[in-house]
């Protein structure tokens, strides 16, 4: 049975990106069917990825707007890993989307052929809460929302979860929080500790116990267009985010 998770987190910089590349690497490295769809008209995971932002005949520019359909959009880059990527065209989309009568189903309408072909559909969404993060959300079975470990973490936590609730009792009653990943965790930085510690003293969802530190191996990985499983396999980060794959296969049960 196939589940879609959206990332999203209205606030940029957080990992997001990061997480929904390295998340979708390790669920293939186990052999787990992944489709990696971004959403994102900065197109990060695309080219995080290995492809050129506008090298795609099809993104999921073409998806959305009605031009071709799912199997059209879908770039193979492993066995067990394809991608529907973005460009910059995506940017016009938030405009463009308030034209058609099922503004907010226009992604779910697209992927709901394909989804069954998968395991895991990993949604990138942008740093936004517009019609994009919307059309996510309404497509996804859950939202994973990664947290940076600083300050306003839980303020902007706060505002994500606001607006989960928005999506769900009006677009996607079924909507669930798959639950809140650490990114950024600093070991040299007392504050990081203090955030962990204060967002699962106030939060009652699930928090991932894997928590993704900062990592220059991580950092560097996307310049090569490649997940860190294959930049750096033993690095930290790619440790971490393989132990977050398998905390998420496991809770799935």
């Amino acid at each position: 049975m196939s589940k879609i998770i959206a990332l999203a987190n209205q606030k940029g910089g957080v990992g997001k990106s990061t997480t929904a590349i390295n998340l979708s690497a390790a669920l293939a490295e186990m052999r787990k069917k992944v489709l990696t769809v971004d959403i994102d008209p900065q197109g990060n995971t695309t080219s995080g990825l290995g492809l050129e932002k506008d090298g795609a005949e099809n993104s999921v520019y073409e998806l959305i707007s009605g031009s071709c359909e799912a199997k059209d959009c879908i770039v193979e880059l492993k066995k067990y890993h394809h991608i529907i990527p973005s460009n910059i065209n995506l940017a016009g989309a938030e405009i463009e989307l308030t034209e058609y009568d099922d503004t907010a189903y226009r992604l779910k309408n697209a992927i709901l052929e394909i989804k069954e072909d998968y395991d895991y559909i990993i949604i990138d969404c942008p740093p936004s809460l517009g019609q994009l993060t919307v059309n996510a959300m309404t497509a996804a079975d859950s939202i994973l929302i990664p947290i940076q470990c600083e300050y306003y973490a839980l303020e902007g936590l706060a505002q994500i979860l606001n607006t989960i609730e928005l999506v769900k009792n009006g677009l996607n009653p079924d909507l669930k929080i798959e639950g809140v990943v650490f990114t950024m965790f600093d070991v040299r930085n007392k504050l990081s500790g203090q955030v962990v510690e204060n967002v699962r003293a106030n939060l009652d969802e699930y928090i991932f116990n894997t928590v993704i530190p900062r990592n220059v191996r991580l950092a560097e990985a996307p310049s090569y267009g490649i997940p860190i499983n294959e930049y750096d396999r033993l690095s930290v980060g790619a440790r971490r985010y393989k132990k977050l794959a398998r905390e998420l296969v496991k809770k799935e049960g």
